[in-house]
C-alpha cells in the first residue's frame, strides 16, 4: 500500500509555447520533461499509476466537475482498500498498532468518499431542478364538459 503523488505540470508546445499537460504525473516523471504546478497535486493509490509515472484514467482540464468528484471518490476507495488489504496481512499480536492505524485511515478515506458521494448527488439533484422548466396550462373557454 503506498499513497502516490501526482501533478499537472507546465511543459513546451512546439512552437515554444508553455501548455498544461492533460495528465498528471509523479514528480519524478516530470522530472525533465517540464515543470510541476504544485497547486494540482493530488493523492492518489498506486494502482493508479502506470508504469511511466501517469495517472491511469484520470480527468483533464477539460472535464466536467462532476467528473472530477468520481475520480475522487474512486481514488479514495482504491486507497481505502488497499489499506484495508495490507491489514489483512499483517499479524495482529506484532503489528497491532499499524493494523490499528490502517484500519483508521480506511475509515476516514471511506468518510471523505461519502461526503463525495453526498456533495456529488447534491449537486446533481440542483442540475437536473435547473434543466426541469414548470409547465404552464392555460385554460380556454367552456367549461370542464365542453368538448
Amino acid at each position: 500500500m503506498s499513497d502516490v503523488y501526482v501533478y499537472h505540470f507546465m511543459r513546451r508546445g512546439p512552437a515554444g509555447e508553455y501548455l498544461l499537460s492533460r495528465r498528471r504525473a509523479t514528480l519524478e516523471t516530470i522530472n525533465g520533461k517540464g515543470e510541476a504546478v504544485m497547486e494540482s497535486q493530488i493523492v492518489v493509490d498506486h494502482t493508479e499509476v502506470d508504469g511511466n509515472g501517469f495517472l491511469i484514467g484520470g480527468v483533464d482540464n477539460g472535464s466536467r466537475p462532476m467528473d472530477e468528484i468520481w475520480a475522487q471518490i474512486r481514488s479514495l476507495e482504491r486507497r481505502a482498500n488497499s489499506r484495508d488489504g495490507e491489514a489483512l496481512t499483517l499479524n495482529e499480536s506484532g503489528d497491532g498498532a499499524r493494523i490499528y492505524l490502517l484500519r483508521l485511515e480506511s475509515s476516514e478515506l471511506r468518510i471523505q468518499a461519502q461526503r463525495l458521494r453526498k456533495q456529488r448527488a447534491d449537486s446533481m439533484a440542483g442540475e437536473l431542478g435547473n434543466r426541469i422548466t414548470p409547465q404552464v396550462f392555460a385554460q380556454f373557454g367552456g367549461g370542464p364538459t365542453t368538448g
